[in-house]
């Protein structure tokens, strides 16, 4: 995220919330300017809705003031102050300055007493929420009735092998048009923007099905979509709670990107409502797709094609946004390690031709899914996990007090890197699961999609993401299809070395310039 940009834009939108409001502010004649400004927010919104942290240790300065330093240092070295916590106080909690709050981080051992907390005590919506201002990024009827979730959970997962078809169809078409190669040549791809395409187009095959899943339109403000949540969730984080609707209404793109998209669903939703009211749920020709599976259960407001788009939007975040950053780690790190394509495409191979192209298929590839674990494990799409918001006071088992309204993380990198359970845990080792799965009873533990207290990519326990079985086919889809269709290579400005990670505050983001190249197989 470009921070200079967004306070540039941030300034532009103030003076337009100001003259929305008649509010006549003139920065300039105040002296305060957009940094003045900003920083009073931050110190009222500090002040006035943070709980005590005394007791609790911190990494980095701890005064009111003097903690916005460590807050910036946390944006810009985030994983070398989580190292820090770790190593000086031992893997208790402690806590880090973040622009608007504190946060605190809680070690991989503490992560079954967070599994098991209430909602009503502990709640990842309510951290979600804060994260992300879901009430006014996503809509509040994201926030307060996801009943999208338990429909990803259960007939999204169930579908999937009758959908394993349409997942193949789709990466395939989508790859041949993003990757337009002539004969055996390399050519050169910025490896990001190739991967959202396919991962876009191939989310909404199974969202909202064909065309809409390949208008260009569609699939770019879905992607635009994904990085305005991200800004606007920062940028309302910058001021008070009660200035939450304004600065959501005048200083984000957001409600734009919501019109656009209804503008394109509407259409669709209205044809589908259409069909049910005349033939039932059941008509000829229904598409099996998320939107089909949404009307169907929908009730009341939740059918209004307006909240429909809304709760597709969130759907698209949450596919876009981690599936696109976790094959973009996956690819890099094959680029730069091509002895690995042999092995796995001799696995894709051997199983392909036995049982084709399916989801039993793809449950056989051991490397692939090892390939895609691996790779979670050692950067995911960030060092936390299993954020929560403490509703109520909460003391864990060690005495350590967690007050009302503040918030925690799990250091999913600690446990990922804990040599007693990952044997050389700094190193690259793409088949390290799947060796593990051989061991006795280990098979099912060590499967891409399982979580545990040692492997928190996915979150842990009733929160872990609803999606990630649909995600996981998803990403073994495209990583079958690249090695058995494509020789690929770094681009030779990269020095035979993995593009370096971005890293801000606590996620660790690919490299979204880096480039790939990729030629026709030539075996």
């Amino acid at each position: 995220m470009d921070l200079t940009r967004l306070s540039e834009q941030a300034a532009e939108r103030i003076e337009k919330f100001s003259a929305n409001l008649n509010l006549n502010l003139d920065m300039s004649r105040t002296g305060l300017g957009i940094g003045g400004l900003l920083m009073l927010a931050l110190v009222a919104k500090k002040i006035s809705e943070q709980p005590d942290l005394s007791k609790i240790p911190t990494v980095g300065p701890s005064g009111m003031l003097s903690s916005y330093a460590g807050a910036i240092r946390y944006m810009k070295n985030g994983k070398e102050m989580l190292l820090e916590g770790f190593a000086k106080y031992g893997g208790k909690p402690f806590r880090i300055p973040t622009a608007n709050h504190w946060l605190i981080i809680v070690g991989p051992k503490y992560v079954e007493e967070v599994r098991k907390a209430p909602d009503n005590v502990l709640s990842f919506l309510e951290a979600t929420n804060d994260l992300l201002r879901v009430e006014y990024t996503l809509g509040p009827r994201i926030h307060h009735d996801p009943f999208h979730i338990p429909i990803i959970r259960s007939q999204l997962t169930r579908s999937l092998g009758v959908l394993c078809t349409d997942i193949r169809d789709e990466i395939v078409t989508a790859f041949n048009d993003e990757l337009p190669l002539k004969g055996h040549e390399w050519s050169e791809f910025t490896a990001l923007k190739v991967v959202q395409q396919v991962v876009c187009r191939t989310s909404n095959r199974i969202f909202v099905g064909l065309p809409l899943c390949r208008d260009p339109e569609w699939r770019a403000l879905n992607i635009k979509h994904t990085l305005d949540v991200v800004k606007a969730g920062a940028v309302i984080n910058l001021f008070p709670n009660f200035m939450a609707p304004f600065v959501a209404q005048f200083m984000t793109n957001v409600p734009a990107t919501v019109n656009n998209a209804y503008k394109h669903l509407r259409p669709v939703i209205d044809e589908r409502l259409k069909a049910v009211a005349e033939y039932g749920k059941d008509y000829p020709g229904r598409p099996n797709d998320l939107l089909s599976w949404l009307i169907d259960d929908a009730e009341g407001q939740q059918l209004d094609p307006r909240n429909l788009t809304l709760y597709m939007l969130a759907v698209n975040f949450a596919a876009i946004h981690t599936t696109s950053m976790s094959f973009t780690h996956v690819l890099f790190s094959l680029a730069a390690n091509p002895q690995y394509i042999k092995p796995l495409r001799e696995e894709v191979e051997t199983i392909v031709a036995a049982e084709g192209w399916s989801k039993a298929a793809l449950g056989k590839m051991r490397k692939i899914d090892s390939f895609l674990k691996e790779e979670q494990r050692r950067f995911g799409i960030g060092s936390l996990s299993m954020g929560r918001k403490a509703l109520q006071d909460f003391t864990f088992s060690d005495g350590t007090f967690i007050p009302k309204g503040s918030t925690l993380s799990v250091a999913s990198f600690a446990a990922h890197l804990d040599e007693r359970v990952y044997k050389n845990a700094e190193a690259f080792d793409p088949f390290r699961f799947a060796e593990m799965r051989e061991e006795e009873g280990e098979g099912v533990k060590h499967h891409f999609v399982s979580t545990n207290p040692e492997y928190l990519p996915f979150g842990h326990g009733r929160h872990a993401c609803p999606g990630r079985f649909f995600a996981a086919n998803e990403l073994k889809s495209m990583l079958a299809h690249i090695v058995t269709e494509y020789d690929i290579k770094l681009a030779d400005e990269a020095g035979g070395q993995r593009p370096a990670n971005i890293l801000f505050g606590g996620s660790v983001v690919p490299n979204q310039t880096a480039k790939v190249l990729f030629r026709k197989r030539v075996d």
